[in-house]
Order: structure tokens, then C-alpha cells, then sequence
């Protein structure tokens, strides 16, 4: 087959995975993180002012208030008290803004989703781009197919966060600084300076970039040392990289210059102050207050300040249900089993066969010249080793993190084993091409495994956040094993409001976990419920309950919890009348 269709089917499928995100994302309500984000895009664009959500950096946010720019009748609530005077007032502010104040919520909603599809154009074309490079058209067709389908990235890519935009800014950034490094030239140097600020613009978590960075400079520098003396080459990498961080860093500026100059100065130093306070180390308040005093510094000021907010909460943790248990101090093996039970079920047996080709080529003459042959390998291969060091410094520090929140925060390793798969592939395609029988069977493997991954994918629409594989029983079965973003973000509440018209029910007790308020969609028909209301208030009524509050009041406490999780046992003895979106459990209750 002629290699020029490689790029014309993977626009295609990518042309598809844009459709499919655009139908579902429609018909969703806001979830959590929304109402922080998108009303503070909207504020920086039309402010200039970095008040609220600081602990995200805002490149993001100002993608998706750019359409908001030319919606009429927005009305920006300025008067508020958690605009005027609270310290970052986010939620308060997100929710009247939203809800509140005679705003269109879905219309902004659906405005301010549309261009966070286009983090997933972009990330698609740069594994395409990558994986061309490194395998060829074909290859690189085989990577974008296991983005295009992938659950957690349609699900992700449709909402107001970072998430994707983490991902996104892992791979420009890791993609330009080893491309500087295998041809070191004033254009790479000034490329990779950019794109690692930018990715800076993205999310904080992105800062990882710099340790990792290093640990790649070590190798390369060790690689080379026969080459040029080792320890004169290290200085020399190190030089560069301080001058890609200050490239960078430079790029930062301007961009956080826009961000604070219609923040009131006085109000930037308080508000700096307060959340500063709260930091375990001390010092970094004064430094902080001092550089938010100081004209030039303001910028810089409101970007470390987000960097520590960040640094922090990831000490803390967050309240999480997993397995049975709920807790705020966070599991080792949470990412693992979460990424276990929620990437389809072919993608693990295609790892599998990727993983047991490149074992097999691992002869005994490996094994007797283990360090040559890895040096080798090393040099000849250092794209691929560089992919492989970050599944393993991102595997570490999610493993390590308290904040288990959802698979989500892991999503930034799945461009590197989607392309690594796809080069495995590629290379046992080459071992058995010569050999009709083998190749046969190497071909209706790889098709039943991408069709049934194609599958996965397409019968979870449109509720992709809520995508399970068969390990654990599909999307019906998840909220047994984990909720929260990885099923139940509040996106469902539109679809509760619509099965309430359709049934024609008149009143509805509802506890609801999301970014919107039941009374706007529900109206007259909702009455207020939470997991500690007597049971028997209850009584001959209809009752939803959002499976985050619901999973977290029937699980066991554990590593300290001190909070009741015991308020929703005595729905076990209702079975729900519907599950709507996989995600709110509709309850009669007699």
C-alpha cells in the first residue's frame, strides 16, 4: 500500500476523534474543574487579571476564553464579594459567573470546550511527526490510530483543564530537546528554549521537565564520552540547557506581564501574602512578598507563587475513593491498577506482544556483553531510551504523589507507549515479512486487536470519562473500583435533567458531585439531599445520588480517615431504577 495514504487516513482519524468529542461534549454539564477554569480565562482576557486560579498557569485558560470574546451578553460579575475580596475565590466566583448572574452556561460551556480540541489535533500530529521520523509513514499511522480511539483522550479533550494540555506539553518539550540534542544547532537550541516554555504556560507539573532534562544530559554526555572529554562535554550541555531554561523562562514573562497588569498591585501582594503563609517553608513567603512588591518582579512573583500552591497540594492529597477505601493520603499502587483497568483491554495485549518480540530478540550474545550492547542500543536507539527514562521518572513521581485524583494525571505517558508499541511493531513486522505464514498471522493479530480497540472506544459513546475495559466489567462496573474523574465528574447532570423530563417526575431528592447546580437545570423539580439526611425522609420519593458521594459514604476509612463513609449503606437495599451516563444512580425509594 502506497505510503502517501499514511497521512491522509491519519487525518481521517483524526478528523473523526474531533467529531466524536464535539457530538458528546454537547451534551455534557460542567465538570468539577470547569468552574475554576473557564470563567477565569474569561476574567484574564477581559481583565488582565490573575486573581483567581492561580495554581494553573493560564495558557489554557486564555485558549478557551478566546471564542468567549465574541459571545454577546456576557455578563462578568465584578461586584462580587469573592471578586472584590476574597483570596482566590474561584469556586465561589465560577459558579455565580456560570449559574448565577443571567449567563448562558451551556453556550459559554460549549465555546470555551471547542478550542481545547485543538490540543488534540496538535498532539496528534506530533506523534505522527515523531514516529515518522523514527519508524516511517505507516508507523506513525499506527500511533495515531491508538490516540484517535483512545477513551481517556476524547474524554479529557473535550473539558476546560490541563490535562491534555500536560501531555501535550510533555511531548513538544521532550520531542525538541532531543532533537537538539542528536543535532545540536542554534535553531534546535532556540526551538527547544520555546517549546519548554510554553509547555511552562501549560501546567505546573511541567516544571518535571527540568529534572528529567538533566537525567537525559547524563546519558547523552555519557554516551559521547569517548568522543570528547566528559567532564568539559557536561558543562557544555549544562550551559545550554541553563540557556533553553532562560529562553524559556523569557517567554514566561510577557506572558504573565499581560496576566497581572490589571491585577491591582495591593491586591496582588495581599492575596500573596495569605496563600503564601500557608507554605511549610517560610522563607518562601518573604521571597514571594518581596518580588510581588517589586514592579518587574510581579510577574515572576504570580508564577511561583502558582508553582508552590502546586508543590503543596501535591504533598497533601485528596479525598479518594479506590477499591473499597476512601482516604486523602493516597495509594503506591493506585495510578498502576487504575491504568490497568481503564486503558482498553487491546492496548495491554498489543504491549504484550510488543514487550515478548523485543524480548525475543535478546539473545544469549546480549546477555555475555550486557553493558555493550545496551551502549550500543543507547546511541543507536536514543529517542526510544529517552521516551522510555520518562515512563520511568513519571512513573515514579505519580506512584509517589498523595494526589490520586485519576488516570488523568498519567495521561502524559501514553503518547511515548503508544509510539514505543507502534515501533515494536513495526520492527516485528520486519522480522516476518519474508515469511508468508508468519506474516499472515501477524496481520490478522494486529487487525482483530485494533478492531476490538477501535470497538471499545466507539460503544462507550458518548460517555467516555466513564470507559472501563473488561477486567473489571465495562463502564457499569467501574464505580465499584474507582469514581471521581475517572467516572463521575459532574458531566451528567444535563442527561438527569432530560431522563426527569422524559419520566415526568415531578420532584427529585439529588446529592450531586460536578461543576453545575442542580436548580439550574432541574428547577422547581429539585429538592436538596446529602448523604447525612435521615434515610427515612427518603421515603416515597425519587433520589439521586452522583456515584463519587455515593462510593465514598459505603467504603471503609482508611490511613486516618476520620469522616463518616458509612451514610449510603442503606441503598443497598435499593437496586437503582437507572444509571444515568454511568455515573448518577436514580433511585425509587419506597
Amino acid at each position: 500500500m502506497s505510503k502517501k495514504l499514511a497521512p491522509i487516513f491519519s487525518i481521517l482519524l483524526i478528523a473523526l476523534m474531533l467529531v466524536l468529542a464535539t457530538i458528546s461534549l454537547r451534551q455534557e454539564s460542567a465538570i468539577m474543574d470547569e468552574v475554576a477554569h473557564t470563567p477565569a480565562g474569561y476574567s484574564y482576557l477581559t481583565q488582565q487579571d490573575m486573581r483567581l486560579n492561580p495554581e494553573h498557569p493560564p495558557l489554557l485558560k486564555d485558549l478557551s476564553a478566546v471564542p468567549l470574546l465574541f459571545v454577546n451578553d456576557i455578563n462578568f460579575p465584578d461586584h462580587l464579594d469573592s471578586w472584590q475580596n476574597k483570596v482566590n475565590g474561584q469556586w465561589n466566583f465560577g459558579f455565580n459567573f456560570l449559574y448565577e448572574v443571567g449567563n448562558d452556561a451551556d453556550e459559554i460551556l460549549f465555546w470555551s470546550r471547542l478550542p481545547m480540541l485543538l490540543l488534540l489535533a496538535l498532539l496528534a500530529f506530533f506523534i505522527y511527526r515523531w514516529t515518522k521520523e523514527l519508524y516511517g509513514k505507516w508507523t506513525g499511522f499506527l500511533a495515531v490510530f491508538l490516540f484517535s480511539f483512545a477513551p481517556t483522550f476524547i474524554a479529557h479533550g473535550r473539558y476546560v483543564t490541563t490535562d491534555v494540555g500536560a501531555a501535550f506539553g510533555f511531548f513538544i518539550g521532550i520531542y525538541y530537546f532531543v532533537k537538539y540534542l542528536q543535532s545540536p544547532t542554534k535553531k534546535n537550541l532556540i526551538l527547544s528554549g520555546i517549546f519548554f516554555g510554553i509547555a511552562q504556560l501549560i501546567k505546573f507539573s511541567l516544571f518535571l521537565l527540568i529534572p528529567y532534562f538533566g537525567v537525559l544530559i547524563l546519558f547523552w554526555v555519557f554516551l559521547k564520552r569517548k568522543e570528547k572529554k566528559f567532564w568539559p562535554l557536561l558543562f557544555k550541555y549544562i550551559g545550554r540547557f541553563l540557556l533553553i531554561m532562560i529562553i524559556g523562562y523569557i517567554l514566561v514573562y510577557p506572558v504573565y506581564l499581560f496576566h497581572v497588569s490589571g491585577y491591582p498591585a495591593e491586591k496582588q501582594i495581599s492575596d500573596t501574602d495569605f496563600i503564601s503563609s500557608h507554605f511549610p517553608i517560610k522563607p518562601v513567603n518573604i521571597g514571594l512578598v518581596w518580588m510581588a512588591e517589586k514592579p518587574v518582579l510581579r510577574p515572576y512573583a504570580q508564577y511561583l507563587l502558582g508553582l508552590f500552591m502546586v508543590f503543596q497540594r501535591a504533598t497533601g492529597g485528596n479525598t479518594t475513593y479506590f477499591l473499597g477505601d476512601v482516604t486523602n493520603k493516597g495509594w503506591h499502587h493506585y495510578f498502576p491498577i487504575v491504568y490497568l483497568i481503564k486503558t482498553p483491554l487491546a492496548l495491554h495485549f498489543l504491549t504484550i506482544v510488543a514487550l515478548l518480540f523485543l524480548v525475543s530478540r535478546l539473545d544469549k550474545r546480549f546477555w555475555k556483553n550486557f553493558f555493550g550492547k545496551i551502549g550500543h542500543s543507547f546511541r543507536v536507539n536514543f529517542a526510544e531510551w529517552a521516551m522510555l527514562i520518562f515512563l520511568v521518572v513519571y512513573w515514579a513521581s505519580s506512584i509517589t504523589s498523595n494526589l490520586n485524583i485519576g488516570v488523568r494525571h498519567v495521561l502524559p505517558v501514553f503518547p511515548f507507549i503508544y509510539i514505543l508499541i507502534s515501533g515494536q511493531l513495526k520492527r516485528l513486522y520486519d522480522a516476518v515479512k519474508k515469511n508468508k505464514n508468519l506474516l499472515i498471522g501477524y496481520f490478522l493479530v494486529l487487525f482483530v486487536l485494533l478492531t476490538w480497540y477501535a470497538y471499545s472506544s466507539l460503544s462507550i459513546f458518548p460517555y467516555y470519562l466513564t470507559h472501563f475495559n473488561e477486567l473489571v466489567g465495562g463502564a457499569e462496573k467501574g464505580h465499584i473500583y474507582v469514581t471521581d474523574s475517572n467516572l463521575d465528574w459532574g458531566q451528567d447532570l444535563k442527561r438527569l435533567s432530560n431522563w426527569v423530563d422524559e419520566k415526568g417526575i415531578d420532584k427529585i431528592k439529588v446529592d450531586y458531585f460536578g461543576g453545575a447546580t442542580v436548580k439550574y437545570y432541574l428547577g422547581d423539580k429539585y429538592e436538596e439531599w446529602h448523604a447525612e439526611y435521615d434515610p427515612k425522609k427518603a421515603k416515597n420519593s425519587w433520589l439521586a445520588v452522583s456515584a463519587t458521594f455515593l462510593q465514598q459514604n459505603r467504603a471503609i476509612p482508611t490511613k486516618g480517615w476520620s469522616q463518616p463513609t458509612d451514610q449510603y449503606l442503606w441503598l443497598y437495599q435499593y437496586e437503582p431504577v437507572e444509571i444515568i451516563g454511568n455515573s448518577i444512580f436514580v433511585y425509587y425509594i419506597d
